[in-house]
């Protein structure tokens, strides 16, 4: 089946497994670095912020945007963004339009670190680094629910390639937390790090491009169709010569799909597979 916005496939198919960039070895990637405090959007809109580690003493980044239309008497959808490896934590906010469409649609959205850039937000394994990065994503998130008034029913989390493994793992990990899942480029239904049974009843989008050479589509496609075979609600979306960066970093057309997916999802219309 096809759109007619810009040739969007939605496909479900059987096919091999799929790769996952792992990134730098574990001992490298545990030292943190001045450069995992760098970030790339300049941009007023965005709150560049910090806190200290309890675990470890370390002042952490990470980049909050709150709508212009937020009303601390009324709950706001929030959306947890997880970076690729590599990549600064505010990253994902420089995505053609997607300051915009948060605020058009008026949603809270936060970019944690993972501690390091490549620290794979837990889904790597159970050193120090790996438990440091998953807890660095949920202090953020208890500080941002703590300070604004967060729809407990329209919390969402998404990612980039490594922050799309991430998702899967972070999910499986808190799947109580999640009204909607969105993974770009990464992750895996067939990865060790994720329980199927866990994540089963929450909505899932997952969007690849048809020509990653990083993560090959096939996986993906394989991916997605235990989704199908779990009985999960979820949408694929394959963007016909996509690679696996700019078909979503330059596309406000494809950026957009997470906020009209996750805008049709909430706990309050949960229903659960048979």
């Amino acid at each position: 089946m096809q759109t007619n916005r810009h040739s969007v496939r939605f496909v479900l198919v059987l096919a091999g497994a799929l790769w996952l960039v792992v990134g730098a070895p574990l001992d490298v990637l545990a030292q943190r670095e001045a450069r995992d405090d760098e970030y790339a959007v300049n941009d007023p809109r965005v709150q560049h912020r910090s806190y200290v580690m309890e675990e470890t003493g370390e002042t952490i980044p990470y980049a909050l945007f709150v709508p212009s239309g937020y009303d601390a008497a009324t709950p706001s959808p929030l959306m947890v963004s997880l970076h690729g490896a590599g990549r600064q934590y505010d990253w994902l906010m420089n995505y053609a339009g997607f300051l915009d469409l948060a605020e058009h649609h008026g949603y809270v959205v936060v970019t944690p670190l993972g501690y390091t850039r490549r620290g794979g937000y837990g889904y790597r394994g159970d050193t120090e680094q790996d438990r440091r990065a998953e807890q660095d994503v949920m202090n953020v998130f208890r500080l941002v629910t703590e300070e604004l008034n967060i729809d407990a029913n329209r919390i969402y989390l998404w990612g980039h390639s490594m922050g799309g493994a991430g998702t899967y793992y972070l999910a499986s990990r808190y799947p109580d937390i999640w009204a909607g899942l969105a993974a770009v480029a990464g992750g895996s239904m067939n990865a060790d790090y994720v329980d199927a049974e866990a994540i089963r009843r929450i909505p899932f989008l997952v969007v690849q491009g048809s020509d990653d050479r990083v993560v090959p589509t096939a996986g993906v496609r394989a991916s997605v169709a235990k989704m199908s075979e779990l009985g999960m609600r979820h949408l694929y979306i394959e963007i016909p010569g996509g690679d696996h960066s700019l078909f979503i970093s330059r596309s406000r057309q494809v950026v957009e799909h997470l906020f009209s997916f996750f805008n049709l999802v909430s706990k309050r219309h949960a229903g659960k597979p048979e």
